[in-house]
């Protein structure tokens, strides 16, 4: 199970600066329509293995994460015979690092030459090669400016002619490749992770998601703002393959997301969509309580 869990964020440039690791109590959980937006509500102190790092902007948010994947992956030593193994997302979030982790890459300061990659996603039924597409996504901003061999890079084919196969697989070459030692992730206003919105069960595993129409309301901006060009479905990693990876970091940027960080941390319902029950956490995890009955439920 996870090790630890780390948040990086950023400030929104209207809110009071607070230190970082600060407690509030749980009476702080009943927000007010102004107090949505701070990502000063924010701190670790129900989790013992729950590091938040607030930084001043998006770009040293990518800045920091980018830091710590090359540190884990220099400490580790891989091999031709001992593989780093990182969990990768996509969206605007994680531009940032994977930006500097180029910039790592060329200056000499890290190789991916013996790292293998998951992606937390794909939808089904658009062609890899799609603009919209994480494969098109991973290559133009990743991939194609590193050392790191395709046949190590895994991301889930949303138009394989078996979607169950496709996933069962998915976890396998999981299993095969030693598990993961890093999971990098974002979450959305409401604290959805890859495809995995609340309600999403706590031990679910990669599989075919049907898109919640908010979640297709919101992608349809990627799709020339035509909701009827929004892939329904798509394969995604599950709470509990996520869980599994040895360590979790979080990528948190924009005031919008402000809320679900706070209900999280401080009100306990990180478990609702990242997260797990108590005793299978003992580390990260194990101090969450099951106060999450404030998020809608939307697709299991």
């Amino acid at each position: 199970m996870s090790s630890g869990i780390f948040f990086y964020m950023h400030w929104s440039p209207h809110v009071t600066r607070q230190p970082p690791h600060t407690s509030l109590s749980h009476s702080d959980c009943g927000l007010s329509r102004g107090e949505r937006g701070r990502l000063a509500l924010f701190s670790d102190c129900h989790l013992t293995k729950m590091r938040l790092i607030i930084l001043d902007d998006a770009n040293d948010v990518g800045y920091w994460a980018a830091r710590i994947v090359v540190k884990k992956i220099n400490s580790f030593q891989p091999n031709e015979s001992k593989y780093f193994v990182l969990g990768l997302p996509t969206g605007g979030t994680p531009l940032s690092m994977y930006q500097r982790l180029i910039e790592y890459y060329k200056a000499g300061k890290v190789s991916f030459r013996y790292v293998k990659t998951f992606n937390m996603d794909e939808y089904v039924g658009i062609p890899n090669q799609h603009p919209q597409s994480y494969h098109a996504y991973m290559d133009e901003n990743f991939f194609r400016h590193i050392d790191i061999d395709s046949k190590n890079t895994f991301i889930l084919n949303g138009n394989a002619p078996d979607l169950e196969e496709e996933c069962r697989l998915f976890e396998e070459n999981i299993v095969k490749a030693g598990g993961i030692q890093l999971f990098i992730g974002g979450v959305g206003p409401d604290g959805h992770i890859a495809f995995n919105e609340p309600g999403s069960s706590l031990t679910s595993r990669t599989r075919v998601k049907s898109l919640a129409h908010d979640t297709i309301l919101a992608n349809a901006r990627f799709f020339d703002n035509d909701v009827a060009q929004v892939p329904k479905q798509a394969l995604t990693v599950g709470v509990g393959t996520i869980m599994d990876a040895k360590e979790i970091m979080v990528l948190v940027t924009g005031a919008s997301k402000a809320l679900a960080l706070h209900k999280a941390v401080e009100c306990g319902i990180f478990q609702k969509f990242v997260g797990g029950p108590q005793d299978a956490h003992r580390g990260s995890l194990s101090r969450l309580k099951e106060g999450y009955s404030r998020l809608e439920m939307k697709t299991s």
